[in-house]
């Protein structure tokens, strides 16, 4: 069974890497949608409280996460 969430991009932190040679790490740090659209609500109502934080080392894919985007997040079981 496939869950689906939806989260809010709350913060992006850039910062070098502790190995210099691989560049900045995107911290991306999200959180549970609240507000926005009934569709936001929805999510909310079963998922009120959260967070998802990913370090992201290749800059391409970390410039994709703007501060206030949001994202679904389907967790699918491995």
């Amino acid at each position: 069974m496939a869950v689906r969430a939806k989260f809010k991009v709350a913060s992006v932190t850039l910062q070098p890497h502790w190995d210099i040679a691989k560049g900045l790490t995107h911290t991306i740090k999200l959180q549970p949608v609240t507000t926005g659209s009934d569709e936001n609500k929805a999510f909310y109502a079963a998922t009120p409280s959260g967070q998802i934080e990913l370090s992201i080392l290749n800059d391409e894919i970390g410039k994709q996460f703007e501060i206030g985007s949001e994202y679904y997040i389907d967790f699918t079981k491995a």
